[in-house]
């Protein structure tokens, strides 16, 4: 594998299959967390058993894709030392205390109150156990708040001075914090672990209606996932929009790449539906756009001018065809989920929601959708950043540890086989989980630990109370 690959693209390489691979369980577990609490709530305001079953169905798949986000994270801390050395050195006096920030506010709060959500309902009470799924679920949104703004800095830097060893050194935290894509990030963020889950859980609903449906959960989940994309998916296409008119602002060449503008156009910029990027060439081969409509959405005007990537010198262009293919993916599975959330909209005023067979098989191969999106979102963020780790300021190949390439590979290859045989595993598992549908009176997560896990053992009990006679 190290053959004919440097060990900047390998140590890339390595990058993007660990976080490829524990991306998709943030996203997924951001937005269960949020739709548990929802689930408790209703619970515990209307009674019906039919929420609670559901919580715990819930609960035990959360559970499982909770720690394998962990154990993936994990291991991507270490490449920072391992294979980007160079780039913790210089960026690590502002990188380093934001994920402190998410380690000692959202990791802690999360590892507080998880035992008790999963393991306290016959043992803390209904409120006090909905008030720690609360606090999980508003634990996953801190984290998202901190991680999010560590990459959108590296995607937008501000609020810093270089010191005299060349490090990066926070000169307004706030400034470093609230940078100037962040809020466009994060917003779009959530709502894309929202529509993750809502899929997950519609697909699931769906799944378990075309073998019964009369089954009182499906229902519930399946109306309420479908609830979810109607309403959210629109917005989260407003939000993107918004979010690509603040990259035109500060990362213009991203766009450039993400819109396969390899010419510059004087009058108007088309949007190019299809085409195939041509890097030795400098064009797009077998386009098909619609012309101006590119400049009509980035600038609001038909005729408003719109820069190419011949502007650019050659070394500061993105990959351009996985930028430009990634993000078509991302815009194809966004329309793909608002098209099924107002075709779910119809059949509800139909009275057809539970009943449509055509419906219910749409909205099972929609499941993994919200994966695909996030995964090619985040392609097209990290691709269309490079040559740069930070825009603009630090490049890629000045980031990378100085080590050499079959080190890094073999060590990628590992990584391949290990995360190949537990994630699938784990997968699996999920699967099963889901395949079966919840009971009446489902029971969450078995703890097998003793009631009284400290303080006087009962044979500690019984010899004192012998004493005492």
């Amino acid at each position: 594998m190290s053959e004919g690959w440097d060990a900047t693209t390998l140590a890339r390489a390595q990058f993007a299959f660990t976080m490829s691979f524990h991306i998709v369980f943030p996203a997924f577990s951001i937005g269960l967390a949020s739709y548990l609490a929802v689930l408790e709530a209703l619970w515990l305001v209307t009674k019906r058993e039919v929420f609670i079953n559901l919580f715990n169905y819930w609960l035990k798949i959360f559970a499982v894709a909770f720690g394998m986000g962990v154990v993936s994270g994990i291991v991507m801390s270490y490449q920072f030392g391992t294979n980007w050395s160079a780039f913790s050195d210089k960026t690590g006096p502002v990188i380093g205390p934001l994920m402190a920030y998410e380690v000692l506010t959202a990791f802690f709060l999360e590892a507080g109150f998880l035992g008790v959500m999963l393991f306290g309902l016959d043992r803390v009470g209904p409120r006090l156990h909905f008030f720690a799924t609360l606090m999980v679920a508003v634990g996953t949104l801190i984290s998202a708040f901190w991680i999010l703004s560590a990459n959108s800095w590296m995607q937008t830097p501000a609020g810093h001075a270089v010191n005299d060893a060349g490090q990066f050194v926070a000169a307004d935290w706030l400034k470093v914090i609230f940078n100037p894509s962040f809020p466009y990030r994060l917003v779009h963020m959530v709502l894309a672990a929202y529509l993750t889950t809502a899929f997950v859980v519609g697909g699931v609903g769906a799944w378990h209606l075309l073998r019964d449906q009369r089954l009182a959960g499906p229902r519930v989940m399946f109306s309420m996932a479908m609830w979810m994309a109607t309403i959210v998916a629109p917005i989260q296409i407003f939000a993107g929009d918004q979010h690509g008119l603040n990259t035109l602002e500060h990362q213009p060449v991203k766009i450039m790449a993400m819109e396969g503008h390899f010419d510059s156009h004087k009058d108007g910029a088309p949007l190019y539906l299809f085409g195939w990027p041509n890097l030795a060439a400098g064009k797009l081969d077998y386009a098909i756009g619609v012309p101006k409509l590119g400049s009509l959405i980035l600038k609001h005007s038909l005729d408003a001018p719109m820069a190419g990537l011949d502007t650019v010198p050659r070394e500061d262009w993105p990959p351009v065809p996985i930028t430009f293919w990634s993000f078509r993916i991302m815009v194809g599975m966004g329309l793909s989920m608002m098209t099924l959330g107002l075709l779910s909209l119809l059949m509800r005023f139909r009275g057809t929601l539970y009943s449509s067979r055509l419906l219910h098989l749409i909205a099972v191969a929609m499941a993994p959708s919200g994966f695909v999106a996030v995964l090619a979102g985040w392609i097209t963020t990290e691709t269309g950043r490079q040559p740069f780790t930070v825009y603009g300021l630090l490049r890629t190949a000045d980031s990378v540890s100085p080590l050499a390439a079959p080190a890094v590979g073999s060590s990628l290859i590992a990584f391949i086989i290990v995360y190949f045989v537990v994630f699938t595993a784990g997968a699996i598992y999920l699967l099963r989980l889901m395949a079966q549908p919840p009971h009446h009176r489902e029971q969450g997560p078995r703890s097998d630990v003793p009631a009284r896990a400290a303080g006087i053992t009962p044979a500690a009990a019984t010899a004192a109370e012998g004493t005492l006679r």
